[in-house]
């Protein structure tokens, strides 16, 4: 498939050559805005995104968690609006953390909101294949069509999961399946691939990346266990391929800007090995 607007794999790629490979999370989570001194209500939700959008100005990509803006009803989606769209201005990529998963015309509809032309369009977005990863096809048209990435869940970190995503099928697991399948996607660009997957950074046996041709994002690092000097050569992966995503860890050092801002660095200098 051929589209007029630059690659989503090119663009990150790029990204992290040039601003190191960390993807920072906004997470405004109850416990954190009461931790900053900000109220749990949408003012708190802004203020809370103002120093994050500030102390992260000069990441490659950063990832906002939409569920807790979803928490806040129609005023909690108009401030990751205006989150998205104060990022992207600052030449941040922004990965939408909205797992979003369905069939037909409704999954085409969550690919019009997250990889079309809607205020809440990001350069990314986390998808889940667990309704077969075919169901994700509209979703994979429209960000090709438009020059956006998808990072289609894997294999997750929780122990719930397992049993679903380590289940063998045909020889081999599900969530190998599925890396299987985005590498499939990705066979078909010239370049670095869009569709990444979602690896959890505490696993003792993930899936093969290494014919993926596409980023992984690895969550878990820091507060949930993984370690950074860890990461080298994880599931097979290639200089430049991993994405470390870092959230609670990084953001409990705010309110302060310059904390916040020291921490992500610190960080992104642990991993900036892996480029």
């Amino acid at each position: 498939m051929t589209t007029s607007a630059p690659a989503f794999g090119r663009r990150l790629a790029d990204a992290i050559a040039g601003r190191g490979p960390l993807c920072p999370g906004i997470d405004p989570h109850p416990e954190l805005l009461d931790a900053w001194g900000l109220t749990a209500d949408v003012d708190g939700l802004r203020g809370f995104c103002d120093v994050c959008v500030e102390a992260f100005a000069d990441f490659a990509v950063v990832k906002p968690q939409v569920a807790f803006f979803e928490a806040y009803g129609a005023a909690g989606y108009s401030a990751l609006e205006d989150t998205i769209a104060c990022l992207r201005s600052a030449g941040v990529l922004v990965l939408a953390d909205a797992k979003r998963g369905d069939i037909g015309s409704t999954m085409a509809a969550y690919a019009a909101a997250w990889s079309g032309d809607s205020p809440l369009t990001a350069d990314a977005v986390t998808a889940s294949p667990y309704l077969g990863f075919g169901s994700l096809q509209p979703l994979l048209d429209l960000a090709a069509e438009n020059g956006r990435g998808v990072f289609v869940l894997a294999a997750t970190s929780n122990p719930e999961g397992a049993s679903v995503q380590r289940a063998i099928t045909d020889g081999r697991t599900v969530a190998q399946s599925i890396v299987d399948s985005a590498a499939a996607v990705n066979a078909e660009s010239d370049g670095p691939g869009s569709v990444g997957v979602v690896v959890g950074a505490t696993l003792s046996s993930p899936p093969d990346v290494s014919a993926l041709g596409g980023p992984v994002l690895v969550p878990g690092v820091g507060a949930q266990g993984g370690r950074p000097e860890e990461l080298r050569g994880f599931a097979g992966s290639r200089p430049g391929q991993l994405l470390p995503a870092v959230s609670r860890e990084i953001l409990r050092a705010g309110p302060d800007v310059e904390a916040l801002r020291a921490a992500a660095a610190k960080f992104r200098d642990a991993v900036a090995y892996l480029a």
